[in-house]
This record gives C-alpha cells, structure tokens and sequence, in this order.
C-alpha cells in the first residue's frame, strides 16, 4: 500500500484590523491617539509621529487616513510630480520617512504646497529629528510638532498578541499569552514575528497552538 503524500500547510491570507475600535489605549500610544482623534482640530496642520518598527504607526495613520479622507503614500514612493495629486483631497499620509531613503526635495514640495494650501499632513517615522542635505527641509522638519509612541507596556504587548492571534481567527490559551510576552522582544513588531511562527508550525505539525508548542519553537529559536 503506497503511502500517504505529506500534507502541506497553507498560508492563508489573513488581516489584521486597522479598526479605531481595535486601538488598544495604553500610556505608550495615549498622546498619540489624543492627537488622531483631536483632527480636524490640529494646532498645526503637519504633524510628525514616531515610535520604533511595528509600535502602532501604521494603525493610527490608518486611522486618521479613513476619518481624514487622506491618500497614503509610502515615502520612498514620492516624487516630485506625485505632490500635487498626494494632496488632492486635502490630506495625505506619507510614511516610514528614513535617513537617506526618500526623495527629499519631493517632500519639501509637499510640505511647501500643504502649508500654501492649507492641507494637512501625517508623516511617520521611527525617530526624529530627520538629518537631510536640504537646509530648509531640516529646518522645516525640526519645526514640526512631534508626537512620539513608546514600545509596548507588559498589558499591551499581552493583549497586542491576543489580538494578533484573533486576526488569524485564532483562540488561544492565556498560559500561551503568558509565556510568549515575557520572552520576546517588547515590541509589536516581534509580538507579529512570533504570532506568525507559531500560527506556521502549528500548521505545519498539524498541532493545536499550546504553550508546549511555543515552549519548543522559542527554545529552538534561542539555541
């Protein structure tokens, strides 16, 4: 009797919620989501929010984008003949701006252009102040209010990983939780590192996700 081909694990596409509701308010994103959810009332009409890899960034410039009716640009994207449809609806996201990464005299432009017309701006970046080789940019970057966000708190990585399990339609164990939050890295980006792994290995072994299994693949990773 031939034997049975091995199973494959199939990645299934999944998606993570961008929804306000899905914020979850802790000290380290509190004065960043005052400031979301103080627009249209912006003192200033370009605003800079920083905060390291995958400590909410993206989720609250979603956020603003939908309430504001902003397009989104990526900041390696723009270019100089972008900015004026960047800016057509009168408010746009430009994220992830890096050293060295983006075209800076596209996004003097755009900043130029916004302030003449009035429109508002949310740009991200993981740390701030921005060294540019344009003077006035830097000047103009320096200028800007900053709102900062904070690596994750013990409560918020835990209930950061319940929800990034919940996105793959996935329930688990509170001892899983538990065990996985006080060894990885307190940061939401490797809170989705280790989520994804184990939602793989669980696939992949055809096992139910456990604090054994987690137990095994994080002894595995540190060996």
């Amino acid at each position: 009797m031939a034997a049975a081909p091995p199973q494959l694990a199939l990645a299934l596409a999944h998606r993570e919620s961008f929804a306000r509701e899905d914020v979850l308010v802790r000290p380290s994103n509190a004065a960043a989501l005052k400031l979301i959810d103080l627009w249209p009332g912006w003192p200033n009409n370009i605003v800079l929010l920083t905060g390291p890899e995958g400590s909410g960034k993206s989720h609250l410039a979603a956020i603003w984008a939908q309430a504001a009716g902003a397009r989104v640009t990526a900041a390696r994207m723009l270019e100089e003949s972008m900015v004026p449809g960047a800016l057509a609806t009168g408010a746009v996201v430009v994220e992830d701006l890096a050293e060295g990464t983006f075209d800076e005299r596209a996004l003097f432009h755009l900043i130029n252009l916004a302030r003449e017309e009035e429109a508002c701006v949310l740009l991200t970046a993981r740390r701030a102040p921005l060294r540019t080789t344009i003077r006035d940019l830097g000047s103009r970057l320096k200028a800007l209010p900053v709102v900062a966000l904070a690596p994750p708190d013990d409560a918020l990585l835990r209930a950061v990983l319940v929800k990034l399990f919940a996105d793959r339609q996935l329930m688990v164990d509170e001892s899983l939780i538990a065990y996985v939050a006080v060894r990885i890295e307190r940061s939401f980006a490797a809170a989705r590192a280790v989520v994804a792994r184990l939602d793989q290995e669980a696939m992949r072994q055809q096992r139910p996700l456990t604090r054994a299994l987690a137990a095994e693949l994080l002894r595995t990773e540190d060996s």
